[in-house]
Order: structure tokens, then sequence, then C-alpha cells
């Protein structure tokens, strides 16, 4: 219930309001009017409806317009980004650090983008910290259109110190800024990971396993967690490779690295025995498997499937094979290993080939080479077989298949 206190308190905020207020003050104040009648409505409510708009900004810079007008976001973009930047005052910084990106060779769309990503960079000084980053880039050599790739990849990493000794060493492991931008997008954490006790580490440690520089890059640009978690765990890594029968020195030592990097024991043990049951493999078979291509660890358990129903059920192949030939379970079954297996039936049906060769041969073998020895001696004979294989490779049905074979024209006639 409001007390005549509680009315008089109201009433003097609506005359501070304005003077559109001065209604609800003379309801409220009115002594042939029953306070309890109006204590039904949510006071907030009534004050939220009499209490004057006042700018988050009081200094009157309106941080969500600029954002939207000036750098180019979006309005949804600007309103997010606006809550890291209430505190702006006046343009003065950002227009600073928009010119700044600009002199670096920044386009306003690349602009727009860190901002998104880093609103706060608006209100690096350039003076102080972006200039003297890009000097210090610039003396590892790096041009302004390179340094200007970097930032927008860096994003809130570039406007502090440290990115200048850590590119400065990033470069010479990864061999080239591109290597090393490819890396930092799929992970930024390789700039804010402590060197010394973290990456060195972790370098020293991988290099210790039998790998090169060549190689730890390889590893690690799609997966460059494996620079940025504790050592404890990359040594964990190491050894579960190991235990697949994969030793350090070993020429597949680093694709299975890959393999069970950041996968729990369950889930490889899983996957183990999803794979001998799926392939019908004994435990040594499993294990000569993993050892030549740890990597179908990977694959997820509807690829396996659709695998082993077309080599089991239309190619015929039996469970051993496939595991002394892994390779069946890595290539694109759609895109390469089905549309090969029917071009070489097509052959051995037709008497054009040996009916002994490989299916293996022909599916290992690299594009070029399956072409020029499969597809190019056959144009007489067979003159349907490379425009019906580019289908097949798209993963369609080629006209054969759907209105039945098509002759095959020989020297002899036609069959």
């Amino acid at each position: 219930i409001l007390t005549n206190h509680d009315t008089q308190s109201i009433g003097d905020l609506c005359i501070a309001a304005g003077a559109g207020c001065a209604m609800l003050r003379r309801l409220l104040s009115s002594p042939s009017t029953s306070t309890s009648t109006y204590a039904i409505f949510p006071l907030r409510r009534i004050l939220s409806a009499a209490a004057p708009h006042i700018s988050p900004n009081p200094s009157g810079f309106a941080v969500e317009e600029y954002l939207v007008d000036t750098c180019g976001l979006t309005r949804p973009q600007a309103l997010k980004a606006s809550k890291k930047l209430s505190h702006l005052r006046s343009p003065t910084k950002p227009d600073a650090v928009l010119a700044f990106l600009a002199g670096l060779g920044l386009s306003g769309a690349d602009a727009a983008a860190v901002v998104v990503k880093d609103p706060k960079f608006l209100c690096a000084k350039v003076d102080k910290t972006l200039a003297p980053v890009v000097a210090g880039l610039a003396g590892l050599g790096l041009s302004r259109p390179e340094i200007a790739r970097l930032v927008s990849v860096a994003h809130c990493y570039f406007r502090t110190r440290p990115i200048v000794s850590k590119t400065h060493y990033y470069l010479p492991l990864f061999g080239s800024l591109d290597n090393f931008l490819r890396a930092l997008q799929r992970s930024p954490c390789l700039l804010s990971s402590d060197l010394g006790k973290v990456i060195k580490p972790n370098v020293v440690f991988l290099r210790e396993c039998g790998l090169s520089d060549c190689d730890i890059v390889k590893v690690c640009i799609p997966v460059p967690r494996m620079l940025t978690t504790d050592p404890e765990r990359v040594r964990a890594m190491v050894a579960c490779a190991e235990r697949l029968g994969v030793p350090r020195g070993a020429g597949m030592f680093r694709p299975a690295l890959q393999a069970v990097a950041f996968l729990s024991e369950e889930k490889i043990a899983a996957k183990v025995d999803y794979l001998k049951n799926t392939f019908r493999w004994s435990d040594a078979q499993v294990s000569i498997a993993l050892c030549k291509a740890p990597f179908i660890l990977k694959k997820s358990k509807e690829s396996l499937k659709r695998r082993s129903e077309f080599l089991f059920s239309e190619v015929g192949l039996e469970p051993v094979y496939i595991a002394h030939r892994p390779i069946f379970l890595s290539l694109s079954l759609e895109g390469r290993v089905r549309p090969r297996y029917y071009v070489l039936k097509f052959l051995k049906e037709n008497g054009l080939v040996d009916r002994d060769l490989s299916f293996h041969t022909a599916v290992n073998r690299p594009e070029k080479f399956f072409v020029e020895k499969f597809i190019c001696p056959h144009k007489e004979a067979a003159p349907h077989l490379a425009e019906d294989y580019a289908i097949a490779c798209k993963g369609e049905v080629p006209t054969k298949t759907k209105n039945g074979p098509r002759k095959l024209v020989t020297a002899y006639g036609t069959t």
C-alpha cells in the first residue's frame, strides 16, 4: 500500500521528468482518490513510463551509430560490440585506429572484421601500442601487407607487445608466414600460450620423438593445440600412438600422433572395437590396419559402415585383404573407390584388361596414372568410358547405369 510519503516522492519524480507527468502526480496526490486504488498497479511500470530516456553515454557520443556508420558493422554486430565500448566519450581514438589500419592496407571490410572480433581494438593507443608492434614486426622482415594479414588473424593479440617475440619464434618453426597464419586461424592461443613453459618444451619433445620441424608443422597446422596444450598431455598422446604399434621414428608415427591427438583412451578403444566388428577383423588384423593407416580412427562410423558394405557386398573382398590394404578406408568412396571399381569391372568383363589385375592397384594409383592406364587406351573400344568415369567421380549416376549398359565398340564390330 502506498503511503502519503510514497505518493509525494513519486510525484516529485514525475515533476522532474517533465510536464507530461503532471497528470500522474495529480492522480496520486488527489485527496479524492484512494491510494489503494493505484496500489494494484506495478510501481515499476508507473516509474518507467514516467522516467525520461537517459543515454548510456552521457557525453552524447553514439557508439552504436559510429560502429554502423563509420566502421561498417551491421546493426546486430554494432549492438553487441557497443556493450564493450560504452566507456568511449568521443570518436578520437577509434578514428585514429581506423586510420592506422587503413595505412596498413586493410580494407573497410577487413577493419570491420577486426572490430567485430575485438571491439576493444578501437581503444588501442596508436602511438604507444600499435605503432611499436608494427615497427617490431617490420624488424622481423614482414612487409606492411603481411602485417595487415596478421592483424586480420591475430585480433586482440595484435595489440599486445609479446606478439613480436612470439612471431619471431614461430616464423622459422612454421617455415613461412602462410603456414603460421593457417595455424593461427585455427588456434589464436598460439599467441597467448607461454613460450618458455609450454610451446618450446613441446617442440623439443616432438623433435626428440624423431619429428623434423617440417613434420611438426604438418601435425600442428591442422591440430595447433598440439603445441599449446600441457606438455604432459602431449607425452600421453605420444604414448598412445606407440600403443597402436607405431614406434617413434617410424614413417607412420606422425599420422598416428595426429590421429590420436585429443582422443581419449575410451574413444580410441571404442573405435577399435567398431573396426573389428564392422570389418570382421581379429586383434592382429586391426593392429595391422592401424599401423598402416592410423588415420582411419578419425573416420566416422557411418563412413566406415558404407565402405564395409561396398567392399564386402559389391567388390567381394576378404577381411584380411582389407586389413593389409586399409587405403580403401581412407580414400573417398564416392569420388574414387567406387568409380574406379566400376571402370575396372567394365574393362575386365569386356576383355580389355587382364582379369587378374588387382583392384588395389587401380585404386591406389594417382589420378593421372589411372586415366592414362585405364581410360585413354580404350577411347575407340569404349568411347563413353571417360565421360562416364568423370560423371561417377562427381557422385552422379552415368547414363549407362540409368538406361542399361552402353554397347561396347570393338575393332571387330559392336558387342
